[in-house]
């Protein structure tokens, strides 16, 4: 072949893959207008209906071979990316895989049925990615699911996600070598904002990946699929607009095991999901300290409804990394079933490290049988570990303010509000209206340092 047929062969691929491009599907973005006490954007999500699909089976998975499986959906994952938007489908049964990247316009859908079986294997989970420890950024294991500046993104279908628990249950003590880690990283985070600088896999720190992370990505659907065990928290979209998490189901009883914790992220509706946790079923969170200052972005316009849980520590809780600010969270017409150990209904926590906010915060129409402390809990002094592990590098209060809570019933608790504000930093504006107990087993109120409290 000439010269001159080799540039022209060259040239005619390009235009034909131009063309395909051009003429490739697409996705479409709906919108949902959902009602709050706030100005809430309508929230965004992907439809694929328009969408090519892509078995896993045709790529080569295999029932059984984890390497041959991972390998497939991700080349599937890649093929839809590519071709501008695709459904990657996981048929009925049983595949092993370790570590799924997600791409941009691409849904990745099980059937009902399929059940992907994660690796507890650590080394599955490497090269390290740039992902977050408890607030602070840093390069640790790929979750399991990592989407990563990602547009258009969806899990979806009746199938499952279940993670395999055997080593990641031996990383739940939080050994020696995991404290000394966590303090190396709390002092680089508080010193530097070099994250890559912040490698935290070795042999001794054990930082457990979350289940999903999306990660400054956008437009995210999760919907109908089953989340079984998980080695840290299991949903986690972080510095991420426009998310909807619908009729999800988690069932995770191990150490860190909150449900969904939204961090640093906007628009996002939570509804008909039912948790049964280890750890809070929500907890929305900014940052913590220094790296949430640096990132400057709240958590805010939030919609949680319609939701069912079977155990957890709190329904709701903001914090205790809350220092970007969190604003407009609205949890309603949810239900904590009769067997269910909790410890609050909503719980917002803070400390003298944070500095961020909170403000309008509603709670509406909760029906609770027992929770071992009470309704509201407002405590500004959670350090936790931390208090003598690490110092104080700059103090900084969180001032909270506008919490309301309307049509709560719960049946036996210890007390209706428990809120322990600091002298310098007073709690402002709390309405309960139609708030009740039905049985008190300690005092109705326990105040330290709130202003404009309101019982009706």
């Amino acid at each position: 072949m000439t010269l001159i047929n080799k540039v022209y062969l060259i040239a005619l691929i390009g235009l034909l893959s131009f063309s395909c491009k051009n003429k490739s599907a697409q996705v479409t973005i709906k919108e949902q207008n959902v009602e709050a006490p706030f100005e809430m954007p309508p929230v965004k999500a992907p439809d694929f209906s328009m969408c090519p699909t892509i078995s896993i089976v045709d790529k080569g998975a295999e029932k059984g071979n984890q390497q041959a499986t991972e390998q497939a959906i991700q080349a599937a994952i890649i093929e839809a990316n590519a071709s501008g938007c695709g459904t990657v489908t996981v048929p009925k049964g049983e595949w092993l895989t370790g570590k799924l990247h997600l791409k941009s316009n691409v849904n990745l859908h099980l059937e009902e049925g399929a059940i992907l079986l994660f690796s507890d294997n650590p080394k599955d989970y490497l090269p390290a990615v740039h992902t977050t420890w408890e607030g602070m950024e840093c390069y640790n294991y790929s979750p399991l699911i990592y989407a990563y500046e990602c547009e258009n993104v969806a899990i979806t279908g009746k199938g499952e996600l279940r993670a395999k628990m055997g080593t990641w249950e031996k990383w739940f003590g939080r050994p020696p070598g995991h404290m000394n880690s966590l303090k190396r990283l709390y002092n680089l985070a508080a010193k530097s904002d070099n994250v890559e600088e912040r490698q935290m896999v070795n042999d001794s720190a054990n930082l457990r990946p979350h289940f999903i992370q999306f990660n400054r990505s956008k437009n995210i659907l999760m919907e109908d699929v089953t989340i079984t065990n998980s080695p840290f928290w299991v949903i986690h979209p972080y510095l991420s607009n426009d998310v909807t998490i619908r009729r999800v189901k988690v069932k995770a009883h191990g150490h860190n095991n909150d449900g969904v914790d939204p961090e640093m992220s906007q628009n996002v509706l939570i509804e008909d999901c039912i948790f049964d946790q280890g750890d809070d079923a929500i907890a929305v969170k900014s940052g913590r300290n220094q790296d949430a200052w640096r990132l400057d972005t709240p958590s805010k316009n939030m919609v949680i409804r319609n939701c069912t849980v079977k155990n957890g520590h709190q329904l709701l809780a903001v914090g205790s990394e809350l220092s970007g600010g969190i604003e407009n969270i609205l949890i309603d017409n949810c239900v904590v079933e009769d067997e269910a150990s909790l410890f609050h209904l909503l719980f917002i926590k803070t400390n003298e490290r944070r500095g961020g906010y909170v403000k309008n915060i509603f709670m509406n129409n909760i029906m609770a049988n027992e929770v071992r402390n009470g309704v509201l809990g407002i405590e500004t002094d959670v350090l936790y570990q931390w208090r003598d592990l690490v110092p104080t590098y700059e103090k900084r209060l969180t001032p909270i303010s506008d919490i309301s809570l309307k049509n709560v019933h719960l049946k036996k608790g210890q007390f209706l509000s428990k809120i322990m504000g600091q002298e310098e930093e007073p709690v402002k504006n709390i309405s309960l209206m139609n708030v009740q107990v039905d049985s008190l087993m300690g005092e109705e109120q326990i105040h330290e340092n709130v202003i404009g409290f309101k019982l009706n």
